[in-house]
Order: structure tokens, then C-alpha cells, then sequence
């Protein structure tokens, strides 16, 4: 971030039931909730502040939907899952954190009320209606603080008020934890908070569809349109004939049921311990009852997740596919969303069509772990293997072997995979690279140990059984609490993947700044990959922005230039037009 976006005013902004309030240096003002987009719009304008918000979905939905963009915020919540992790913040788990409160004592959301009745023991817990603080008497924030309870405008002062004071602390807890990183932290923050922006903005603009190309995609894999209920069984029965014909005399088999599926494949030769995917796949030509199966399970998901009633309800008239997103899907702190926007299956990908008389500049980051890992780790030699295009040629030169080889051993590396050619090209990695070879290892240790790990960035990664919202997983998005192995791996590759986020999400931030006077916008944040959709006369002036943020983004996330990060780019008119 530049030195005047550090010396930005904070402005509180509280949004209550019927009014909201803005709080900063020279100002303290109370604004009708009709007015909150055109106000937000004009201090913006006029002092270019950094709006101190609870959280960018509750303050400043109805801003971004207005059209206004909040250029500069501090978003308490992701702030306070940067700093003490997990998956969701509260306001209410906001104010305790700040105020070394536990957690599990915060007062719940207070349940509906039956009609006809008014107080009732909810409101004690809740802090009470006729209490003048917003907190409980335990210091907790009580759970109507900003919805029943903000009616006036020295309510609302007292909650802005407070969102400074957690704001404050915030950024010397950051300054306290990051010691001589504490700058990069508070840039995380900032380019956290950003991309909550960015994803109220991506929920209102949505990704443009051809829909009689998505129709007929669809009709492909799915069939025809059923007309009812009997006529949608009679095409299920169809799909499945394609399978089960391949082995005639077995009668009637449920392709849906997973011991049905593995006695058919025995049928017919192949006998595997699971009926997934990638374990059938090597099955592929020895029976063209496997060919058939994998065909249909594609065809299948896409009847049944992405059919037609998944494009009648999520589709508008305006022909944009929306959906909820999260800025962090947890310890791993990657973007997501619903609706079918972050796993689209690529058999759809055509029908995912600019605008008339506008294209997408794609723009997809190459090899982007092992760079990350330069980074994080700090590894010269590493280094200087992202100065090719090609990191994984010069990897494979200097362990003399294949860049196939080459490659997989990186990635093991990272996975924690230690078997098989890539377990022994794990050997020639460590002489090369010690130094991101120690850090992966020591990772994992801390993984293994269930101790905390921070990714380069900051973001606190809790590996113990009481870590807020764990769930059994092998993937970055939950803590897994299985055997010490599996801690590790998920520790090693986690502080990897949550750092990518991050500079992923810095990047976003920076491109949805850069494409804004071209008219551009962000309508598909996909893992390592940005989809800009822009007219098209401005198409090569938006591919150069995309490409120009990714070196500034880079080098203020990485605090160097020793680091390359390179961007494949493409401008399209469908997203299938892009070669991967």
C-alpha cells in the first residue's frame, strides 16, 4: 500500500435498524439508512478515509450495491481471523477477542420472538432492552448490540466508538505478534478487507451466461428437459443404459450406490478397493464398462448439481450467475463461493460468455506455490529458480532429472509425500534447497506437535482440538485430528496455500483498482485464477493493468523483487476459449 493509504483517517461507520453513524476526525454524524450509500460516497470523495466497519457484508452491503466502492476499509472481523484464526468472527467474538474474553462466553443470537410477548429472559442474556451500554455486565457485547438494541444515535455513537477502540487494539496486537513483520500483517488486514469488498461486488455484478449454450451443454451430459417426474426417471433410466448395457444379464444395478457399483466392475474383471474416480481411471481401456461409468459420473453431476433447475434458480434475467462468497474459507483462508461458481464443471465452461461488445481478460498465475514457497521460506537458490518462466526447468537441472520428475518432487514437498520417484527426488531437493526443505520440515514438526503456525502473512493457523470451527478434513479448509502424519502434511501444505491466498487476494485488490477507470470488473475469483470482464475496446489496456498489478501486488506482499511471479493471460470471449 502507498504511504498516503497508511496515513488514511479511520472512519467508524455503524449501521443500525434505521439510521447509521460515521465517526472519525471531524466527524460524528448520524445519516438516514436511505442516505448511506450517497454519504459513504461523499467523504469518500471528499478525505479518502479507511472505513472501520464490524464486517464489509453487515455495513456496507447496501454501499457496494449502490455502486459506491469504499476504497480503503478495516474489516474487524477479518482482522480478528487473521489474528486469533478460525473461520468466523462476530461482532461478538470481535469485542471478546479484543478484550481477552473467552470466546464460548459470548451471549448467543437471540432466538425469535413469540407474538404477542415482549421481555422475556432472552433479553437478560442479550443484555437487557432498557440497558444504556452495549455491553453485559461480563464486558461481552450483547448479541442485539447492532440490530434491536442501536435504535438511537447515542447507541450508535457508543458502538462506533467502540469498533475504534477494538481497531486499535487490533493493529497493536498485530504490531505485538508481527514484531519487525508488523507492517506486512497490517497489509494483510487491509488487502483481507479488500477482497470482502471485492466479494460483495462479485455477488452484485455476477459471471455473464450464454444461457442457450448452457442449455444445451446441459441437454448434452443431462437429456432433454423432463416434462415430470415420470419423464425425468425415464431419462435417468436412459443415462444409466449407456453403463449397464456393457454388462448384459446383471439386472437391475443402481450406478448411485457404491457396493452395487464395485459388484458390477467385479463383474466384468475389474476389481478395485474403491469405486472413486482416480482409482478407476488407470481401468479406463481394460473394459468399456469403466470408459462408460467415468463418462457417466461426469454426466451425472452435471444432471444432478448443475442441471436445469440448478440454472432456472441461479441464473437471473439479467442472464448472471450469482452466489454467496466468503473472502476466507477457513485455516486456509481461500475465497469461495456458492452456486456452482468456484467448481463449475469444465464440460460448462463454454456457456460462461461475455457481454455483447465485451470479452475477459483471463489471467491464470503459473506455478504459483513453489514461488510462494521462495518466499515464505526465503531459500536463495529457490530465488532464483522463479526468474525462469519455467520454474520447474531449472529445478530439474540442477537435481539432473527429468522437470517431469522434477516437478512432482516439488509438489511432494509441499503434500508431504515421501514415497515412490518423488519421495527419492525429495533427497536432491534438500541438498539444493535446504533452506525451503528446513521450514517444510519444521512445518510439519509444529503440525505433527498440534502447535499454531502463522502463514507469511500473518493469518493464525490453530492445529489443537479446540481450534474455533475444526472439522475433520485432509483438505486446508479444516484442522484434521487424525494421526500425527496427517497433521503434518495438512501444516506443511497449509502455511503454503494460506500464503498463496493472500497474495492472491492482494493481487485481486489491486486489479479491481486498476480495471475500475476501464470499466473493467472482477466476475470470477478462482484459486490462482481472475476473470476480468471489461469492453472490449479496452481489452490489451485491461491485460496490461492485470499484469502490472501482479508485479506491484508481488513485491509489496513478498518485500521483494527477488521473487517472480509471472501470470498467463489471455483475452477471451468464452471462458473455454482459454487454453489452460
Amino acid at each position: 500500500m502507498t504511504e498516503q493509504a497508511s496515513r488514511a483517517p479511520l472512519v467508524a461507520l455503524v449501521v443500525g435498524p434505521n439510521s447509521t453513524y460515521a465517526a472519525g476526525p471531524g466527524l460524528a454524524e448520524t445519516w438516514p439508512r436511505a442516505e448511506l450509500a450517497s454519504r459513504v460516497a461523499a467523504v469518500s470523495a471528499r478525505s479518502h478515509p479507511r472505513w472501520v466497519i464490524w464486517s464489509a457484508d453487515s455495513s456496507l452491503r447496501e454501499v457496494v450495491s449502490a455502486g459506491v466502492d469504499p476504497a480503503r476499509t478495516w474489516d474487524l472481523a477479518e482482522a480478528h481471523l487473521i489474528i486469533h484464526g478460525g473461520s468466523g468472527a462476530s461482532p461478538g467474538r470481535v469485542v471478546a477477542g479484543c478484550r481477552g474474553l473467552a470466546e464460548g462466553d459470548v451471549p448467543p443470537p437471540r432466538p425469535h420472538r413469540l407474538a404477542g410477548f415482549d421481555d422475556d429472559l432472552f433479553d437478560v442474556a442479550a443484555g437487557g432492552p432498557g440497558e444504556e451500554t452495549a455491553l453485559t455486565g461480563t464486558g461481552h457485547l450483547r448479541a442485539d448490540a447492532l440490530t434491536g438494541w442501536a435504535t438511537t444515535p447515542e447507541r450508535l455513537r457508543e458502538i462506533a466508538a467502540l469498533a475504534l477502540e477494538c481497531q486499535a487494539h487490533q493493529e497493536e496486537s498485530l504490531r505485538a505478534i508481527g514484531g519487525d513483520r508488523a507492517e506486512r500483517m497490517i497489509r494483510t488486514v487491509w488487502s483481507e478487507s479488500a477482497a470482502a469488498v471485492l466479494c460483495l461486488e462479485l455477488e452484485r455484478d455476477g459471471l455473464p451466461v450464454d444461457r442457450l449454450a448452457a442449455e444445451d451443454l446441459i441437454g448434452a451430459a443431462a437429456g432433454p428437459r423432463p416434462t415430470d417426474e415420470a419423464d425425468a426417471a425415464r431419462i435417468r433410466a436412459q443415462r444409466d443404459h449407456v453403463v449397464v448395457r456393457h454388462a448384459p444379464g446383471r439386472g437391475r444395478v443402481d450406478l448411485r450406490n457404491p457396493a452395487q457399483v464395485k459388484d458390477l466392475l467385479a463383474s466384468a474383471g475389474v476389481r478395485t478397493p474403491t469405486t472413486r474416480a482416480w482409482v478407476l481411471e488407470p481401468y479406463r481401456d481394460t473394459h468399456p464398462l469403466v470408459d462408460a461409468l467415468l463418462t457417466w459420473r461426469k454426466d451425472e453431476r452435471i444432471a444432478t448439481t448443475y442441471g436445469y433447475r440448478w440454472l432456472d434458480e441461479h441464473v437471473g434475467a439479467d442472464d448472471r450467475l450469482r452466489g454467496t462468497w466468503t473472502v476466507c474459507d477457513g485455516a486456509a483462508g481461500r475465497m469461495t463461493a456458492q452456486h456452482g461458481l468456484h467448481n463449475l464443471p469444465t464440460p460448462l465452461r463454454p456457456a460462461i460468455r461475455a457481454a455483447p461488445g465485451h470479452v475477459f481478460v483471463r489471467a491464470d498465475l503459473g506455478q504459483v506455490e513453489p514461488r510462494v514457497l521462495a518466499v515464505v521460506s526465503s531459500d536463495p537458490a529457490l530465488a532464483e529458480a522463479t526468474r525462469s518462466d519455467d520454474l520447474y526447468a531449472p529445478v530439474a537441472a540442477t537435481l539432473g532429472v527429468a522437470r517431469p520428475l522434477a516437478k512432482v518432487a516439488v509438489l511432494a514437498a509441499m503434500y508431504g509425500q515421501r514415497s515412490g520417484a518423488a519421495g527419492e527426488a525429495l533427497t536432491g531437493l534438500e541438498r539444493a534447497y535446504p533452506v525451503a526443505m528446513r521450514l517444510l520440515d519444521a512445518t510439519y514438526a509444529r503440525g505433527v506437535a498440534r502447535e499454531p503456525i502463522r502463514t507469511f502473512g500473518g493469518r493464525l493457523i490453530r492445529l489443537d482440538p479446540a481450534a474455533p470451527d475444526a472439522a475433520a478434513s485432509s483438505e486446508p479448509s479444516g484442522i484434521p485430528d487424525r494421526s500425527e502424519g496427517a497433521r503434518g502434511r495438512y501444516a506443511r501444505n497449509a502455511i503454503i496455500q494460506g500464503s498463496a491466498a493472500e497474495l492472491f487476494k492482494a493481487w485481486a485488490a489491486t486489479v479491481r483498482h486498476e480495471v475500475a477507470p476501464l470499466r473493467g470488473q472482477i466476475v470470477l475469483c478462482l484459486h490462482d485464477e481472475l476473470l476480468v470482464h471489461v469492453p472490449e475496446e479496452r481489452a490489451r489496456e485491461a491485460s496490461r493493468a492485470v499484469e502490472q498489478s501482479l508485479t506491484a501486488a508481488a513485491r509489496r506482499w513478498a518485500e521483494t523483487d527477488r521473487v517472480r511471479f509471472v501470470v498467463d493471460i489471455a483475452i477471451v470471449r468464452r471462458w473455454s476459449d482459454a487454453k489452460d
